[in-house]
């Protein structure tokens, strides 16, 4: 179904309101970010993500079983070895004060894609071993932008970035555009992310995955 004019023009009105919400927010404002992933969800862009995560076997598969990682137990998760993924991502979400978000089932590709970027991304976090500082997501963001083609939620979060230096640090510049090519490179010498079923991964040693991954920690 084609997306009339003026629906179109709706959708971009509230992508740029949301976008320049967030330049002014202070970094970390969720309430913000939840805006403008709803504003940059449009159809057409989340069936083109669709498409391109289905072309590999892991993404089709992905798809085909809708993995989740479900309830997690980080306290759990702690007492294995300290080696292992499940250990790194418990002392991870512990040392930043976070806890694993609770999605609801997923009813079709659309919900599963979201609920499966949101509830895996302190995941992608230990896996690609970047911080959770502003450098680190913008390394993060990076790779998500080579990893998922057609987001334009990661490339508004790029762009929202970039603007700030802009706008209010640009001695900062440099910097991120370091962060930038530092995460696209690892994404694109890296095997995809999206779709693997982590919690079959839990008590697996870090380095053997980041190795079998071809993620090179810089």
């Amino acid at each position: 179904m084609t997306e009339s004019l003026d629906a179109k023009q709706k959708r971009e009105e509230a992508l740029l309101s949301a976008f320049l919400e967030m330049v002014r927010s202070p970094d970390g404002d969720f309430g913000v970010i939840d805006r403008l992933a709803a504003a940059s969800a449009d159809l057409e862009s989340l069936q083109l993500m669709i498409q391109s995560l289905s072309r590999h076997p892991q993404g089709k598969l992905a798809f085909a079983t809708y993995p989740r990682v479900g309830v997690v137990d980080l306290e759990q998760l702690a007492l294995l070895p300290s080696h292992t993924l499940g250990y790194t991502y418990a002392q991870h979400m512990i040392k930043n004060n976070l806890k694993p978000l609770q999605m609801k089932p997923s009813n079709n590709d659309y919900e599963f894609l979201g609920a499966h970027i949101t509830e895996t991304h302190d995941i992608w976090h230990v896996i690609t071993g970047f911080e959770t500082n502003i450098i680190g997501e913008i390394q993060l963001e990076a790779f998500y932008v080579s990893q998922m083609r057609f987001s334009r939620f990661w490339l508004a979060l790029i762009t929202k970035n970039l603007l700030k230096t802009v706008v209010y640090d640009i001695e900062r510049s440099t910097e991120y555009m370091d962060a930038i090519a530092q995460g696209w490179l690892l994404a694109k010498h890296a095997q995809p992310l999206f779709g693997i079923d982590w919690k079959l991964l839990w008590e697996k040693p870090l380095t053997e995955l980041r190795d079998s991954l071809n993620i090179k920690i810089l």
